[in-house]
C-alpha cells in the first residue's frame, strides 16, 4: 500500500486505492494535508464528483487509509496456507507482525498522521474504523485460553471487553513503534512477542515469569 503516482499521459484510474495513493503522496510531498477536497482534487487532477463517489470528506479518506492497512494485513497473512493451522497465539502474533511491517513500509505517512497524538491515540478519529475491524477480528479469531476451568470464568466476561483490551494493547505497541529507532524496528518485534505471550499466559496457571520479563523490558527501554 505504498504511495504511487500515475505516469504522465496515462489516464488515472479513479477508485478508492488510487485516491488514497494520491492523498498520501500529496501529504508527503507538501508536508501538510490539503486544506479541503477542492484543493486536493485540483492538485491531483481529479474531479470533485469522482472524489465524493468514494469518500464523503478528507477525514473519511484518512479513516479509510487505516482501515485498508488492517484489511491488507489480514488478507496477506490469510494467504499463507499454514494460517488455518495456527493456534490463536500465533494468529495474533502474525497479525501484529504483518500489520507493523505494513506500517513500516508507510512509516513517513503514518508518523505524519500521528504527530502530536502520541499521548491520545485512543481518541484519534482516523483510527475509529480500524478499531472496529480489529476488535471484530479478535472476537472471531482469538481465544486466549483453551483451559476448560478458565473458560467457565472467562465466559462471564464479554468478548467485546477482551477485544477492547487487545486494541488498547495495540495502541501501546503503536506508541512504542513511533519512538523505536532500532534497526529494522527489532525492539518493536520484541515487545509484540512479549505482550502477546503475556496476554495468553495471564490466562494460564503460571504467568508470573512472562509478566516479570515484560516488565523488565519496558523498564529498560523507559530508563535509557
Amino acid at each position: 500500500m505504498e504511495t504511487t503516482t500515475p505516469k504522465k499521459g496515462r489516464k488515472k484510474i479513479v477508485d478508492d486505492q488510487s485516491i488514497i495513493s494520491l492523498f498520501m503522496d500529496s501529504v508527503l510531498k507538501n508536508d501538510a494535508e490539503p486544506k479541503n477536497v477542492y484543493l486536493f482534487c485540483h492538485e491531483a487532477g481529479l474531479k470533485e464528483s469522482d472524489f465524493y463517489i468514494h469518500f464523503g470528506s478528507i477525514e473519511a479518506l484518512k479513516e479509510a487509509i487505516w482501515t485498508q492497512f488492517f484489511d491488507h494485513a489480514v488478507a496477506t497473512m490469510q494467504k499463507d496456507e499454514a494460517y488455518n493451522s495456527f493456534v490463536d497465539r500465533d494468529k495474533l502474533l502474525t497479525l501484529y507482525f504483518t500489520l507493523f511491517e505494513l506500517l513500516s513500509l508507510n512509516r513517513s505517512y503514518v508518523l505524519f498522521q500521528l504527530e502530536g497524538h502520541k499521548q491520545g491515540l485512543k481518541n484519534l478519529k482516523s483510527l475509529r474504523g480500524m478499531r472496529n475491524y480489529f476488535k471484530d477480528f479478535i472476537v472471531d479469531n482469538v481465544q486466549f485460553t483453551q483451559d476448560t476451568a478458565w473458560n467457565e470464568k472467562w465466559a462471564k466476561i464479554s468478548k467485546s471487553v477482551t477485544a477492547e483490551a487487545a486494541w488498547v494493547n495495540f495502541l501501546v505497541i503503536l506508541k512504542f513503534w513511533i519512538e523505536d529507532t532500532s534497526k529494522g524496528f527489532e525492539k518493536t518485534d520484541i515487545l509484540i512477542e512479549k505482550t502477546v505471550n503475556t496476554a495468553f499466559d495471564l490466562m494460564q496457571t503460571q504467568p508470573l515469569e512472562r509478566v516479570i520479563d515484560l516488565g523488565k523490558f519496558l523498564w529498560k527501554e523507559n530508563h535509557k
